[in-house]
């Protein structure tokens, strides 16, 4: 999450000044927005806004302009989505008139700063080209990935990147067939991301589930994983969890990237004249675990399309690995992320193993840590 927790401590403030006009209303507010932030990263600090805090003295008008402000300054993120959810929640317990309206303008504000966000650079998209390396260099480094044997035996459905068909998943869907996975292709060609492909995708899914009698995991890649979102969004009672690999899914409507160009030239339109629905739809969070993968070094799609809310529910993750957009079917670091999320969020207790734990230094999470203590976690409980 790359915002600040001064977003949400401002916020806390907003909304007890909001709704909070007497002593009944300041304990009641607090349960609510306790309740709502009892995941959050930022819990903690929110918590002690919440300890201290009084019936307000600010107005909720400023306190509202100045989380705005707070907001802009720190520039687009995918969370600000819970801000809303949270305006929601307290609409819903409070019935206040005020909060309706406040639900739209942060919508838009939202909306107005997360249209912000850069196309990649040009030195990520020279990058690409590295993964001609990353391709050839897996046919022998796959044999070395670690293979954690699971006797889950769940069915997981494999969707393409744009452009590409289900060769591009190989290494991926081989990997996790190792594992004791059932793996399935998506058998529908090259991947020209149109719509007519999603009924075709519910009668695969369809098909899958009735083989198996349960509920099926979701992997896409790029514009694979868009259709992977949407039909977990469609279907949430047939689908176990969804995987995205360095996928946009979210924001695609004012999305920047050299991907929506060729898109727009191929078809003849801009994609968000043809594809409102579609874009609209997506936009929505499915109820269910999520894994988000991306990279930094993305040349072809802006990352922070690429993760999701993780503060909206605690079973939301963003993984961030290293390497190009075009390499990540064949990116050891993404074979090992897929098998874990899916192993993960299928088994209800996991202690992470010394193997586990060393294959951290290859994800850039573990070198962000400061300290030399990061080393020791590695041997050490």
């Amino acid at each position: 999450m790359e915002s600040n927790k001064l977003v949400y401590t401002i916020f806390t403030k907003f909304v007890i000044a909001l709704v909070a006009k007497e002593e009944s209303d300041l304990k009641k507010t607090k349960d609510i927005v306790k309740k709502c932030f009892k995941v959050h990263p930022f819990y903690p600090s929110i918590e002690k806004v919440l300890k201290r805090e009084k019936l307000p003295k600010q107005s909720a008008e400023r306190l509202f302009d100045r989380c705005v402000s707070i907001c802009e300054d720190f520039g687009p993120d995918r969370d600000y989505i819970t801000l809303i959810f949270v305006l929601k929640e307290i609409d819903e317990s409070t019935k206040n008139e005020d909060i309706e309206k406040y639900i739209k303008r942060l919508k838009k504000v939202v909306e107005r700063i997360n249209a912000g966000i850069p196309a990649p650079p040009l030195f990520n998209v020279m990058l690409e080209s590295r993964s001609v390396l990353e391709w050839s260099s897996m046919h022998w480094i796959y044999y070395f990935i670690p293979k954690r044997k699971t006797n889950l035996k769940k069915p997981v459905l494999f969707m393409p990147p744009y452009l590409g068909n289900d060769y591009t998943t190989k290494f991926v869907r081989r990997y996790l067939k190792s594992l004791g996975f059932k793996t399935y292709k998506w058998e529908l060609g090259v991947n020209m991301i149109n719509s007519k492909y999603l009924p075709k995708l519910e009668q695969r899914l369809n098909e899958i589930y009735d083989i198996h009698q349960q509920k099926v995991s979701l992997v896409g890649w790029s514009g694979g994983g868009i259709f992977a979102k949407l039909i977990a969004n469609r279907f949430p009672d047939k689908v176990e969890q969804l995987v995205t690999i360095g996928s946009p899914v979210w924001g695609i409507k004012h999305m920047k990237t050299p991907v929506i160009k060729s898109l727009e030239f191929l078809r003849g339109k801009q994609l968000r004249e043809r594809n409102r629905k579609f874009i609209k739809e997506l936009e929505e969070i499915p109820d269910m675990p999520i894994t988000c993968i991306y990279t930094k070094t993305d040349g072809l799609v802006p990352w922070k399309h690429c993760l999701e809310a993780e503060t909206y529910r605690d079973d939301i993750k963003n993984i961030e690995v290293f390497g190009s957009h075009s390499g990540m079917g064949a990116n050891a670091t993404v074979l090992l992320t897929v098998a874990n999320a899916l192993t993960y969020n299928l088994q209800e207790n996991h202690n992470k193993t010394t193997i586990e734990k060393i294959e951290s230094l290859f994800f850039p999470k573990f070198w962000q840590e400061k300290g030399l203590s990061k080393f020791t976690k590695l041997f050490v409980n």
